[in-house]
């Protein structure tokens, strides 16, 4: 259980640097797609953040697996402790 919670830390830990340069990559295509008001500007925004959310839910999905990981560990502990 100890590699697995290390390993889901570790692609927490990635997913939320790719999170932080999606969402800051569709901020600006927002930002471009006022500025220029066109069609493929806008597009482009919209593709930018479909993307910073599916990394959103991704990091969700990663942020729930820990929690229930540490969790698991807990009541292992927990009851490793009330054996002895």
């Amino acid at each position: 259980m100890t590699d697995r919670r290390k390993a889901v830390e570790r692609d927490l830990a990635v997913a939320a640097e790719q999170l932080q340069h999606l969402a800051e990559e569709a901020d600006e295509a927002r930002l471009r797609a006022l500025v220029s008001e066109t069609p493929i500007a806008q597009q482009e925004h919209r593709e930018a953040e479909r993307h910073a959310d599916a990394m959103r839910r991704h990091h969700a999905d990663l942020a729930e697996q820990l929690a229930q990981l540490e969790q698991a560990q807990d009541d292992l502990l927990d009851r490793l402790v009330a054996a002895t």
